[in-house]
């Protein structure tokens, strides 16, 4: 029995690895400086976590697997190399658990977790038994990582730090492109080319999914087919922005009562003539374009489109992406992931669908200083269909501390109820002071800001 170690092991991406490689037999350990609910998990299931790290953690290991945030100075790294223990990034390993399997890739700035997890949960309701990582808890199956006996693996591919450049994928899929990470990709170009060298991992009988309608998508679009790859394109209809040999489109879009969409869907692929329909549970119109981009899956490997269309209509979403903590004293509290202007605008607007009659609180921590600053503008931008707009401190994450506050960013926001809460502490106090019946709080963030959200849970 291998033993593999993992330095970091409570973030999404190496908790997965963790779930999944225990799952298949291997002895898995883990250290981390806190014990994160994916890590308190892991240990449910057999996993030593040790809180902090050591030299002695790595001991008995037959490799070590280290997250993007463990520097080469970390205890563990260094006894690891001193004992001759191989360390890898999840960029390394990752190809290898994907060998002789039916690779499927999703990749893109937004929407991967959700189209992840659609893809996950699809093939799982249509008896595939798939492997899959993703990058948040699957509602429908409570966890993020599963090792399945089928043909499919199904991963989230992520860009930061290019580790989606260490994938072996049969099938990809790009939902959408738009700079980010600014620290990892200073230009948008930094970025665009780390995308084209991700289509490039294709082999020659791969095929490339990808949104109509994002701009930078059909750019990834045109280099599949200067390759000579299949592309299959998926739009909202009156959305399609390029004429496609192959392609899934959503039509007849209406409201539902579970506060999601009801749609019909049209392909050109296979056999299909006639329209089926899909009723989503979970909220906002990029969610019809994420399961459009499943069900393009689903066409490209001859599935059956209505029942995977009614696996669809059964998902209920992954942890912290529009995710309904509970409703105390009338107070309904949602965790959401969203961390870019383009996610926040999203989940916002599909808040606003979903609730048209109440008062929107957005509470926004804003996510790495680089990110805050090189897309400032954006971000004032992007609260229009929330009331009430609270912006935290920013959470450093993986950078230094620096001399900037958030409240550069409200001081240009044109919105007419934005303020500046400062800590999460301070943000709590004032939401408690001024929060009424019948409102709803959403918290914007990818750090720790969902502390709020179970503070309240409580106090309210």
């Amino acid at each position: 029995m291998t033993h593999v170690h993992f330095i970091g092991i409570g973030g999404s991406g190496l908790s997965a690895i963790a779930r999944l490689l225990k799952e298949s037999g291997y002895e898995v350990t883990g250290s981390d400086q806190s014990l994160s609910s994916f890590a308190a998990d892991l240990q449910n299931i057999g996993v030593q976590i040790f809180v902090g790290h050591h030299p002695r953690n790595v001991s008995g290991a037959e490799m070590v697997i280290r997250s993007s945030a463990i520097k080469d100075e970390n205890p563990e790294v260094q006894a690891a190399l001193q004992a001759g223990i191989p360390v890898y990034k999840r960029s390394d390993f990752l190809g290898r658990l994907m060998q002789n399997k039916t690779g499927i890739g999703i990749a893109g700035t937004h929407g991967k977790t959700t189209t992840t997890a659609m893809i996950a949960w699809m093939l799982y309701a249509l008896k595939r038994d798939p492997s899959f990582i993703a990058g948040g808890t699957l509602n429908n199956l409570k966890v993020n990582a599963r090792a399945g006996k089928g043909e499919a693996f199904v991963i989230e591919a992520d860009e930061y730090d290019r580790m989606f450049l260490g994938l072996k994928p049969q099938i990809e899929v790009v939902t959408n492109l738009e700079h980010d990470h600014p620290d990892c990709f200073p230009t948008f170009q930094d970025m665009h080319s780390a995308f084209e060298s991700f289509v490039d991992l294709l082999p020659p009988d791969g095929t490339l999914i990808a949104c109509a309608e994002d701009e930078g998508a059909v750019t990834l679009i045109t280099h599949a087919r200067r390759k000579g790859l299949s592309v299959v394109s998926y739009s909202i209809q009156g959305e399609m922005t390029i004429n496609s040999p192959q392609w899934v489109q959503a039509r007849a879009i209406k409201p539902n009562e579970k506060g999601g969409f009801n749609f019909s869907v049209m392909t050109n692929m296979g056999s299909m003539t006639n329209a089926f329909n899909v009723s989503l549970q979970v909220p906002g119109e990029h969610n019809i374009r994420n399961a459009l981009a499943a069900l393009s899956v689903a066409a490209v490997m001859g599935l059956p489109m209505k029942r995977a269309a009614d696996a669809l209509s059964q998902f209920t979403g992954t942890g912290r992406r529009f995710e309904v903590r509970g409703e105390p004293k009338g107070v309904l509290l949602v965790d959401d992931y969203a961390h870019h202007p383009t996610e926040i605008r999203a989940t916002l607007a599909g808040a606003r669908a979903r609730y048209p009659e109440r008062r929107i609180w957005a509470v926004w921590q804003p996510h790495t200083y680089s990110r805050t600053q090189t897309l400032l503008y954006e971000f004032s931008r992007a609260f229009s269909d929330a009331d009430e707009v609270i912006v935290t401190e920013v959470y450093a994450s993986r950078e230094a501390k620096q001399d900037f506050s958030a409240a550069e960013v409200v001081s240009s926001m044109p919105h007419t109820s934005a303020r500046y809460g400062g800590s999460l502490a301070d943000t709590k106090k004032y939401l408690l002071e001024h929060l009424r019946f019948n409102d709803v709080v959403i918290v914007l963030s990818a750090g720790d800001a969902d502390r709020i959200t179970a503070d309240l849970l409580k106090e309210l």
